[in-house]
């Protein structure tokens, strides 16, 4: 079994910062990325979540567009920890922020797609 938990997040006014953290833990064999995904209100479909950020192997690290200059993703897929540091947040920010991890469990050849629970973000203008 796998889990992704999620910690940080909550309610902060337009030019605020808030501090994320995912730890995954679990039957791991291995690690190949971990990032952060959000699904913007109005939304309920995991296909609808939008990348925020992603940490690979070798440290190759991606953010979207909206994230650059204001988002940094730290951490080590080794540890299996990440963090997400969000700077001059934005209303349009508010979203329910997702860890994400592509994982191999022990036990099979596979990689799988795992998700934490999610926590709220809400950036008040």
């Amino acid at each position: 079994q796998v889990q992704l938990v999620e910690s940080g997040g909550g309610v902060v006014q337009s030019g605020g910062s808030l501090r994320l953290s995912c730890v995954a833990s679990g039957d791991i064999l291995s690690v190949n990325a971990m990032g952060w995904y959000r699904q913007p209100p109005g939304t309920e479909l995991e296909t609808e979540r939008e990348l925020v950020a992603v940490i690979a192997g070798a440290g190759n690290i991606n953010y979207a567009g909206f994230a650059k200059g204001r988002f940094t993703i730290s951490g080590d897929i080794a540890t299996k920890t990440i963090h997400l540091q969000m700077n001059d947040l934005k209303p349009d920010d508010t979203a329910v922020y997702f860890c994400h991890a592509d994982i191999r469990p022990w036990g099979t050849d596979r990689r799988y797609n795992y998700w934490g629970a999610g926590t709220q973000v809400t950036v008040s203008s």
